[in-house]
């Protein structure tokens, strides 16, 4: 399902862009997501020189955990989903606003003024449309 979703999306990026798509590695470009896995595991991971190592490295992991746990109340089928909570939006929601931190600490752990202004304004702007999308599903759910 998803290898297939994959490489769907690998062709027709590569058809509204005007070139031949990823055909290098296997038959017809089936296995081009492998190797970009490959690529992106054995990847050897960038710190600035000024940087907090920990917290650093601890920033994306921070908001991938959090994106990742958002989808445990999402169910998948009738009555499947890892967890199943009457307050399922609610929880989302407050996953939602912790996304902010992940944010706010990969600006503060680079120890420089303008990439953290930078994620200031990102946490700014995602604070700003939760108030937004809030009222939306409010008004869905009502």
């Amino acid at each position: 399902g998803v290898a297939y979703l994959l490489y769907a999306d690998r062709k027709i990026w590569a058809a509204v862009q005007l070139r031949r798509g990823p055909n290098v590695v296997g038959p017809w470009g089936t296995l081009q997501a492998f190797a970009d896995l490959l690529k992106f595991v054995f990847k050897e991971p960038v710190i600035p020189s000024g940087a907090n190592k920990g917290v650093f490295l601890l920033a994306p992991l921070v908001s991938a955990v959090l994106a990742i746990s958002a989808w445990a109340v999402i169910p998948v089928n009738n009555g499947w989903a890892i967890a199943n909570i009457n307050v399922g939006i609610l929880y989302v929601f407050a996953i939602s606003s912790l996304e902010v931190y992940g944010v706010i600490m990969g600006g503060w752990a680079s120890n420089s003024k303008y990439p953290f202004l930078g994620a200031l304004r990102s946490a700014a702007q995602m604070v700003s449309y939760e108030v937004s999308i809030g009222f939306v599903i409010v008004t869905v759910l009502l």
